[in-house]
């Protein structure tokens, strides 16, 4: 990897009449996060200009977003997502449930870090301000980035969280939501599967249905990306993939996102998820759904 070469590579697409979108496509999708950020100070260093303005005025659509998203470093690029979906048109509840309910606790970290620095002000202040009630709550405890990250299983205390999960939805009338959010955002993974077992045994039936009889709208949404993500992230994004692409038009800003986020993260078993569950491949799926320049550089991500 020479980032001297690859800036040259990118300057020559993009001199003169016409841009050479394949040579960019090449280029960027077989760097990796850090080297293209060697790149981006290269070219500066050694061409004396912005390789991201440069990129800006000679791409667009959602082409360019993709480009620009490669072009962020990880952290940062959950912060601009997080930030457009709490201050763009409308709330992007979505956006807000998936990076906070698969970020580790590491990652939550630097994007608070990194978001306070390039915004002035915190996440969970904005948070708390374009959300309400008990959404609220569980986006806040989300974005403390404190689940406990330890594999020990407490077997007396997985009984009685499963009991009080159990106690607190499906056993009375109404729902302690409290409850729910207070284990399933702080206990570690291996805690909370044993968890889901008892719970099975006691309520006979599973948590996630519990979720979805006891809860409605953005906090059901978000509780159910906590469980599907302790059992399995990559299934959980594949299934965030195909909803962005099934039926009438798609979900370009989710799709980029975690085709983005998770190429260099688990994007192999987020494209064997997807294949098991829908029983198409990813790659057939982004072909029949997308085109041109944008077709061709998510499929790349795609490892397609």
């Amino acid at each position: 990897f020479s980032a001297e070469q690859e800036a040259q590579a990118l300057r020559k697409a993009m001199k003169g009449f016409g841009t050479d979108e394949d040579a960019i496509i090449e280029s960027l999708t077989k760097l990796n996060v850090s080297q293209r950020q060697q790149v981006l100070i290269t070219y500066k260093s050694t061409i004396g200009r912005d390789l991201i303005d440069d990129l800006k005025s000679e791409l667009s659509g959602n082409f360019e977003r993709v480009i620009i998203a490669l072009m962020t470093p990880t952290a940062m690029y959950d912060v601009h997502e997080l930030r457009r979906a709490l201050k763009g048109a409308g709330t992007d509840e979505g956006c807000l449930i998936e990076i906070l309910a698969s970020r580790t606790n590491e990652e939550i970290r630097r994007i608070n870090e990194n978001y306070k620095l390039q915004y002035g002000s915190t996440l969970e202040d904005d948070i708390v301000s374009d959300t309400s009630s008990m959404f609220r709550r569980v986006l806040v405890s989300l974005a403390t980035g404190n689940r406990d990250e330890g594999t020990f299983v407490d077997e007396a205390l997985a009984q009685q969280d499963a009991q009080c999960l159990y106690e607190a939805g499906e056993k009375k009338w109404g729902t302690d939501e409290v409850q729910f959010m207070s284990i399933l955002c702080t206990r570690n993974r291996c805690h909370l599967l044993r968890v889901f077992d008892v719970y099975r045994v006691i309520a006979n039936k599973d948590i996630t249905e519990s979720i979805k009889s006891e809860m409605s709208g953005d906090l059901e949404d978000a509780l159910l990306a906590v469980v599907k993500c302790m059992r399995n992230k990559p299934a959980y994004f594949a299934e965030r993939l195909y909803k962005s692409m099934k039926g009438l038009g798609t979900d370009d800003s989710t799709l980029i996102r975690v085709m983005v986020s998770r190429s260099e993260i688990d994007m192999l078993y987020i494209r064997r998820e997807f294949l098991a569950t829908y029983g198409k491949s990813l790659h057939s799926f982004i072909k029949g759904d997308c085109s041109g320049d944008y077709r061709k550089v998510l499929l790349r991500l795609c490892g397609g």
